[in-house]
């Protein structure tokens, strides 16, 4: 098992290491559940990277590093939603895009289509990890300054995760239209 492989492992052994500090009443425990979300968002551009500098790509990668994203960010939202800190709505939204385009790249796949990751998909990653860890952390340090960049971060992502899926669908509407003739 190559490196990029074993990272993907790593995040996704540390989803519930992160949920038992984020919903376990300890000392501290979301704060080390903000540095775990953290460390784990922060694998899934170095497996990708080190699997593509290396030439390392695998069907185990292909299949499991989208997957340890998926785990990570809805155990993350929906632990928020448990902590009072994220509103359900926003949070069905969000994973309702992920099965919509996990599913059309599943029915592309079938039909021997890849469909790579978008610009819009890359940004609407980051807004999401940027309003997870802003919650996580209580809008530190903006909360500080009187900033409400967590209700911006969330609205950001929210948008975005909205603009990607609609993009997917948009671009690769020749999948699920073709069983339709």
């Amino acid at each position: 098992m190559n490196l990029a492989n074993k990272l993907t492992i790593i995040r996704i052994f540390l989803v519930p290491v992160f949920m038992f500090f984020l919903l376990v009443k300890i000392p501290y425990g979301e704060y080390i559940a903000a540095f775990i979300f953290i460390l784990a968002a922060l694998t899934d551009s170095l497996d990708g990277y080190i699997a593509r500098k290396r030439n390392q790509v695998t069907k185990f990668g292909k299949f499991m590093d989208p997957l340890a994203d998926k785990l990570l960010v809805s155990a993350a939202l929906i632990s928020l939603i448990e902590k009072g800190k994220l509103s359900a709505w926003i949070v069905i939204l969000i994973i309702a895009r992920e099965f919509a385009i996990t599913g059309l790249r599943v029915l592309a796949a079938s039909e021997g289509i890849t469909i790579a990751a978008s610009w819009w998909g890359k940004i609407k990653t980051i807004s999401q990890i940027v309003a997870i860890i802003t919650l996580l952390l209580d809008n530190y340090p903006f909360r500080l300054i009187n900033i409400p960049f967590d209700k911006i971060s969330v609205a950001l992502a929210v948008i975005f995760t909205l603009i990607s899926g609609f993009d997917y669908l948009y671009k690769n509407k020749n999948v699920y239209l073709s069983g339709n003739k």
